[in-house]
């Protein structure tokens, strides 16, 4: 290599070195900056969920009375003959539904039950398959 080119190529290291480090600060400076910035902010949200909070619970205890009213049922568009149709089908399953329920036992408690087998005795399958 030529006198020349050592010289320049020492003299773009000496300058990357004196460089290096200002990079450095500078760049750890913005990433202190960025901390800073983040942690105001989240102090910023903070205080304003603080006084949303504040203000609905004051909400709550001065107007606790008074609830807003359920919504009202949507009325059915029905004309007088589906209307009639509709009240005879209702009707049929409600009777349906009380023949079902006096159809069943009265004890609750053996619904779930299930029925024993009672075998049979030993001699009288015998005189059955006798004759």
């Amino acid at each position: 290599m030529k006198r020349k080119s050592l010289e320049k190529r020492i003299q773009r290291l000496e300058k990357r070195l004196r460089e290096g480090p200002k990079k450095l600060a500078k760049l750890k400076r913005k990433l202190q900056a960025k901390i800073a910035a983040e942690a105001r902010e989240a102090r910023r949200k903070s205080s304003a969920r603080r006084q949303r909070m504040q203000a609905s619970d004051a909400r709550k205890e001065a107007g606790g009375a008074n609830k807003p009213a359920p919504k009202a049922k949507r009325k059915l568009n029905l004309s007088p003959e589906r209307r009639a149709q509709l009240a005879e089908a209702m009707k049929a399953r409600w009777v349906a539904k009380r023949a079902v329920q006096a159809n069943q036992p009265a004890s609750p408690v053996d619904q779930g039950a299930i029925p024993k087998q009672v075998p049979e005795p030993a001699s009288a399958s015998k005189d059955a398959t006798a004759f």
